[in-house]
């Protein structure tokens, strides 16, 4: 049982260091919708 204890936790680690692997090199493009929004006048004040 400790053998297969070890070897589950090493794969384990392998996932999660995939993983992070993973999202450390992912280029995620920015959002490219356009946003426009409406402010009251009476929010700047003079």
């Amino acid at each position: 049982m400790n053998r297969l204890s070890k070897i589950v936790l090493v794969v384990i680690l392998i996932v999660i260091g995939g993983g992070v692997a993973f999202l450390a090199t992912w280029d995620i493009p920015p959002p490219s919708h356009k946003v426009e929004k409406v402010l009251d006048n009476a929010r700047f004040s003079r």
